[in-house]
């Protein structure tokens, strides 16, 4: 385990019009000379006067959990030294009324590594177990997290 400091991650929101603003953060808008890498937010179309095709706190939600494994996939693999072709995960996040509040009640990960030598599938199935122990983002959060990994085998 990593003894550390706390770290802070600034983000910013700004309405701009409707249902709908722009979120950046200070830590982001730094590099490659670009002039900013915030993005658009907004309400997703299944509520009242929600927006389609921009991304919504519900798909931020998902997509912190699926990443945080993802970054959390590639260090461990580092560190025991997993050679893979690659990593792709598709999730999905369930929201739900609870008690008559709305919630993120669960997520559903399902990461596929690509490897190369077949006496690897054991290593990589472990790699990927420990990183879904390991992610900071779901044990931050409350939602259910399942896992349905799939290892495949690419002798390029």
């Amino acid at each position: 385990m990593i003894d550390m400091e706390a770290h802070y991650y600034n983000v910013s929101v700004n309405w701009s019009k409707e249902r709908k603003g722009i979120m950046c953060s200070p830590e982001l808008n730094q590099s490659n000379g670009e002039i900013s890498s915030c993005i658009e937010v907004a309400t997703p179309p299944e509520f009242p006067k929600g927006m389609p095709d921009i991304w919504s706190p519900e798909h931020l939600f998902t997509a912190s959990v699926s990443s945080c494994l993802m970054t959390t996939f590639l260090a461990i693999a580092e560190n025991l030294k997993l050679e893979f072709i690659s990593f792709s995960c598709k999730s999905k996040g369930k929201l739900d009324q609870v008690d008559g509040k709305f919630l993120m009640t669960e997520i559903t990960l399902e990461p596929t590594i690509i490897i190369t030598d077949e006496k690897d599938c054991e290593r990589a199935s472990r790699v990927l177990q420990k990183s879904e122990g390991a992610c900071l983002i779901s044990n931050s959060i409350k939602s259910k997290i399942t896992m349905i990994p799939t290892i495949k085998i690419n002798k390029t």
